[in-house]
């Protein structure tokens, strides 16, 4: 056995070399125009185009994350016929469903005739005043 008549036990494979001209024709493998067909392309991540789209100008207020309260008005409570509302009357009678689990808060839209007991959920001043008006009373706990 002479030296040119060896040969590799393994196949050694050139990878394909891009932008080099010679036989890969003129866009040598990478495509017509675009990001990737440019020389030195980077891909920008993703978190960079989130943080583009954040609004930077002083004045400007990002929205709560918090859970805004389910309104209730006093026309809903006019309804129903307990001695003491609560979230679990207010849930029983229908106007909140059964596995609501998030902040109620009771507004004075509409009016009140019927003297009602609240207990445990927040009022806004003006229903305040017209429960009390009514006869009723506001339990906070």
């Amino acid at each position: 056995m002479q030296s040119h008549e060896l040969k590799r036990t393994h196949v050694r494979k050139v990878g394909k070399r891009i932008a080099r001209g010679g036989k890969r024709g003129t866009y040598s493998g990478r495509g017509q125009k675009g990001q990737k067909s440019r020389a030195g392309h980077r891909i920008r991540p993703a978190s960079r185009d989130l943080l583009i789209r954040i609004p930077k100008l002083r004045g400007i207020k990002n929205p709560s994350l918090r859970n805004k309260a389910f309104v209730v008005t006093l026309s809903d409570i006019s309804k129903i016929k307990a001695d003491v509302i609560t979230l679990t009357s207010l849930k029983q009678a229908g106007i909140l469903s059964k596995k609501f689990k998030g902040p109620v808060k009771l507004l004075g839209d509409g009016n009140i005739n019927v003297p009602v007991n609240l207990k445990g959920i927040p009022v806004s001043k003006s229903a305040k005043m017209k429960i009390e008006k009514a006869g009723g009373s506001v339990i906070n706990n």
